[in-house]
């Protein structure tokens, strides 16, 4: 397709359950929504990038930083919900779901989820898997993994590990080496698809995984899913602050 306008948005809830304003939690003595934004903004492929929230002093945070903020319904029950309202009165052709917990999110990210649409005909969903190294993190449920078919097309994504490594399983432990792949939560969307998928029921295996993306496989959609050589620290609970804020100097420490 011949894309003119893509647009990143980054959804930013106030009410989470595990941690209450964390949008506004401070690394390295700036908002974590800040971080998010800066990530993004350094991208030369977007046309722009929207700042979605329920909440007043996240608007008003995001504004203060010069970020493009807008307020959404409080009842959204997932970031998409969020993003569709959002972007529905917008000209755009791809919407890019930039998770506003992941602030370490950078441009190679951002041009993994849009070359498919470049590439290749008939594409209208995509994402970014990561090698797992680690056997900690391969079996960790909060790291979802994914599985792709030879041209790259999600398989299926799971809280465990997959695939099952029948001949390797007893010591698994000891192997060197990628275990798998970890799926990164970022999304591309065509604008059409995005406002269709919307309108579509939580499907079987999303409420047993409370996997978005499989609601995708279910009905019967394909999503790209392109590597990239990074991984990142998402947010969930208050001490992964510290995660994200050591890994930072250790990157300014070289």
């Amino acid at each position: 397709m011949k894309i003119k306008k893509i647009v990143a948005v980054i959804p930013a809830r106030y009410k989470s359950t595990r941690f209450e304003g964390k949008p506004l939690a401070l690394i390295m003595g700036k908002p974590m929504i800040r971080h998010v934004y800066d990530g993004v903004i350094k991208s030369k492929i977007l046309s722009d990038v929207i700042i979605a929230t329920e909440d007043k002093r996240i608007y008003n945070a995001c504004r203060d930083f010069g970020a493009n903020a807008v307020m959404t319904k409080d009842t959204h029950q997932t970031g998409t919900d969020r993003i569709i309202e959002a972007v529905s009165g917008i000209d755009a052709d791809i919407v890019l779901n930039i998770q506003g917990d992941e602030p370490l999110v950078n441009t190679e990210i951002i041009d993994a989820l849009v070359k498919p649409f470049n590439e290749e005909d008939g594409i209208s969903y995509t994402s970014v898997k990561t090698p797992i190294f680690s056997y900690e993190e391969f079996i960790n449920p909060n790291n979802v993994k994914v599985i792709v078919d030879k041209n790259n097309f999600g398989i299926y994504f799971s809280r465990s590990p997959i695939p099952y490594d029948r001949e390797s399983a007893s010591n698994l432990k000891d192997f060197k080496g990628v275990f798998g792949y970890k799926h990164l939560g970022f999304y591309g969307y065509t604008k059409e698809f995005l406002l269709e998928f919307g309108k579509t029921e939580m499907s079987y295996l999303e409420k047993k995984e409370m996997l978005e993306q499989l609601r995708a496989i279910e009905n019967g959609h394909k999503i790209k899913v392109e590597t990239v050589n990074i991984s990142t620290i998402p947010v969930d609970i208050p001490e992964d602050i510290k995660k994200v804020e050591n890994f930072i100097l250790k990157s300014y420490n070289g």
